[in-house]
């Protein structure tokens, strides 16, 4: 039987301290949910005592049922030369409805003689009259050993006195704590090995990532006896981060082969992970281990043409695994082994030795040359492929288009796009504004476009970015576009390479379109009779 280890999910709370991050209560709620889904076994809610929001997330987690995990709300020991029965943030604590109260206190000697300013022996009656408040008011207990590792190291005898404290006062957990995140693996797998002969009481670790070494710290403290995990998703947190769970769930369960979630729940990390970032309006690394969109990407020829054999050749673990996807990446380093696997996914009909092959592996290295890059615009490489393999029925072709950018001394800048494209033989002339002069041709081709092809109105464009390719040539230098699309179902991306932005950002917005009609089967028009029915023509 493999041995268990417990999942402490701080992202709540510890997880909102890292810079840019603010979660609303209905945020919180919302990755509660998703973190339970997942399988953890605690979830930190945040600090009843500290702030409003916090309390009311516990007031809505009481009414709300959780399938696998224990809301945990977070405080301090009691204030020195107090008692514990009076310190407000305590009862707090006890009111917020949480089974599970996690609270800290000091386990160097430096932090106590200088940061709270007391004696070291009050110190040990804070942390023992604390828990034992909690525990007498039915709650369990997890103490955070703040400061641990450094405070093993500067004074060990008194670091072990605190954490025995919490123990005689009942703690059901001690958790180590690397605050600072300076501690190195062997440090914490020596100090962890330790303590877990010096105190019956189960251990945790909490590690953060300062050196880069959270998860390598928390994973040498589970393999030196520790049985709870504490960290975030994603890594979030103050300065560095937090150890990062994303990470360390896999590597305890796929490598250590202990006992943390479920099969099942460990398929949906990628989900969650993803899921958690988008709520948190933090940017998802692509090369984030496990959970990232590049984690199982492939781009060399060699390398890809070894994991069609097997794809152990090229990776650690099974993607799926961890409900994540093996990913071919088509650039200028790519072989004919790259087309293949894409032309697969895509069915299409693939013969490595016809001269199309060739020819098309030959222009995609000629575009990304000139500034393309398809790894990132997938609904571009589609097309691409599509038209050399099948050939495209061309949706519209643009007769011309012109841009009117307007500013007047007391007005805001007002943009206007004229175009002009030819659908099925019939010219189309409209004209639209926007809030500048790529949202303006948008809506132009739009409204020229939707009197054949109304499912448009469901395609929105849901980010755009420029990047300039020659800083030499400055303003007159090649830019980039990349733009997604969404149709609240699912999303694309498209390329755009020009020096003149204008047309970069025309490329791209003509294949989002393109894409959304062919790839997706939405290319017969609507006649004429049809139009007039679903009030679709101009008058």
């Amino acid at each position: 039987m493999p041995t268990s280890v417990k999942i402490f999910d701080t992202t709540l709370r510890d997880g909102t301290q890292g810079e840019g991050i603010s979660l609303s209560v209905e945020d919180k709620i919302k990755i509660a949910r998703k973190l339970d889904e997942l399988g953890v076994h605690y979830i930190e809610g945040g600090w009843p005592g500290s702030n409003s929001k916090d309390i009311e997330f516990f007031e809505r987690a009481r009414s709300m049922t959780f399938k696998n995990a224990k809301i945990t709300a977070f405080g301090s020991t009691r204030r020195k030369d107090s008692l514990a029965s009076d310190d407000i943030n305590l009862n707090r604590l006890v009111e917020s409805g949480a089974s599970v109260a996690t609270i800290f206190g000091k386990s160097w000697d430096f932090h106590v003689t200088t940061a709270i300013q007391t004696t070291l022996e009050e110190n040990l009656n804070m942390i023992y009259d604390s828990v034992l408040f909690l525990k007498k008011s039915g709650m369990e207990v997890i103490y955070d050993a703040e400061h641990f590792f450094d405070g093993y190291k500067n004074n060990p005898e008194y670091a072990l006195q605190t954490i025995r404290k919490a123990q005689d006062a009942g703690a059901d957990w001690i958790v180590l704590c690397d605050t600072n995140g300076g501690s190195l693996p062997g440090e914490v797998s020596e100090i962890v090995s330790i303590v877990t002969k010096s105190v019956t009481t189960p251990v945790g670790i909490h590690a953060h990532n300062d050196c880069e070494l959270g998860v390598a710290n928390s994973l040498a403290a589970v393999q030196a006896g520790a049985r709870q995990v504490q960290g975030t998703i994603n890594g979030y947190g103050e300065r560095c981060g937090n150890a990062n769970l994303s990470s360390i769930i896999p590597n305890l369960q796929l490598k250590l082969h202990y006992e943390v979630i479920s099969v099942e729940e460990l398929q949906t990390l990628t989900s969650v992970s993803r899921y958690i970032s988008e709520i948190a309006n933090m940017h998802m690394p692509v090369n984030q281990p496990y959970v990232g969109n590049a984690a199982f990407a492939h781009k060399g020829g060699i390398h890809v043409s070894a994991i069609l054999k097997d794809a152990s050749t090229y990776e650690h673990t099974k993607p799926e695994l961890v409900g994540n996807k093996q990913r071919v990446l088509v650039s200028e380093l790519a072989g004919q082994s790259n087309v293949l696997v894409k032309a697969q996914e895509l069915n299409l009909d693939f013969n490595k030795e016809h001269q199309k092959t060739k020819e098309i592996i030959e222009k995609i290295k000629e575009m990304e040359h000139q500034g393309y890059q398809f790894e990132g615009a997938d609904a571009t490489l589609e097309l691409l492929l599509r038209e050399a393999f099948e050939g495209l029925e061309e949706i519209f072709t643009l007769e011309s288009f012109k841009m009117l950018v307007e500013k007047s001394a007391n007005q805001a800048v007002v943009s206007e796009a004229i175009v002009k494209v030819k659908v099925h033989g019939e010219t189309i002339y409209t004209a639209a504004e926007g809030n500048g002069p790529v949202n303006a041709l948008d809506n132009a081709l739009r409204k020229a476009l939707i009197q054949y092809y109304p499912d448009i109105k469901n395609i929105h464009l849901s980010d755009y970015k420029v990047r300039v390719l020659d800083e030499k040539g400055a303003t007159a230098g090649k830019v980039r576009v990349l733009m997604e699309t969404t149709d609240f179902k699912s999303t694309w991306n498209t390329l755009g390479v020009s020096s003149n932005i204008i047309e970069a950002s025309w490329y791209a917005l003509v294949d989002s379109l393109r894409y959304a009609l062919i790839s997706r089967q939405r290319v017969e028009p609507v006649n004429k009779d049809q139009q007039e029915r679903l009030g679709l023509v101009n008058h």
